[in-house]
């Protein structure tokens, strides 16, 4: 079992109670949300979404299953569907799976680097847990080489180790 992760791009801040009530509907209660920081590294979604984009991450108590990925990125597409406004997306999902030894992205989108799960969704090792830190790889984006990405992600690898442990003296 491993710990879901969700990196939100968000343009509209009024969407954001919105946002979260709908994903804890999804996937249950959060127990973990990030502090949000400025999108600066990709003007990618800028066309779309408008600005100013802010990046957070979100976690569930929720354990789930690996082979779940691609089912969790259907979700979190048709999520970003409902929440358009005038047709356009004002958040982005990006769920990722969150182990003691790496962190994996769900995309839409082949590349090399990429393994076909199921329905046109892909998975991408994004960063690997080595020597106490988290690592990014090559092809890993760049945001997620950043300090305060790494930083946080390495907060959500702690509280997961800590529920790992929890559930190890509750069933043994």
């Amino acid at each position: 079992m491993e710990k879901l992760v969700i990196g939100i791009l968000i343009s509209e801040p009024a969407l954001r109670e919105r946002l979260l009530c709908e994903l804890a509907g999804l996937f249950g209660p959060l127990d973990f949300t990030s502090q949000e920081l400025e999108f600066t590294y990709s003007r990618y979604y800028d066309r779309e979404m408008g600005g100013p984009i802010r990046r957070f991450f979100v976690c569930f108590h929720e354990l789930v299953e690996p082979q779940r990925l691609s089912t969790l990125k259907r979700a979190t597409n048709a999520l970003e569907d409902r929440l358009r406004v005038e047709g356009r997306r004002k958040i982005n999902l990006d769920p990722g799976l969150l182990s003691l030894n790496r962190f994996i992205l769900a995309s839409t989108k082949n590349s090399f680097h990429r393994i076909p799960l199921a329905e046109g969704i892909y998975g991408e090792i994004t960063l690997i847990y080595q020597r106490g830190a988290f690592r990014p790889l090559e092809w890993t984006y760049p945001d997620y080489h950043s300090p305060e990405y790494l930083e946080i992600l390495d907060s959500i690898r702690d509280l997961y180790r800590r529920q790992l442990k929890g559930q190890a003296r509750t069933s043994g």
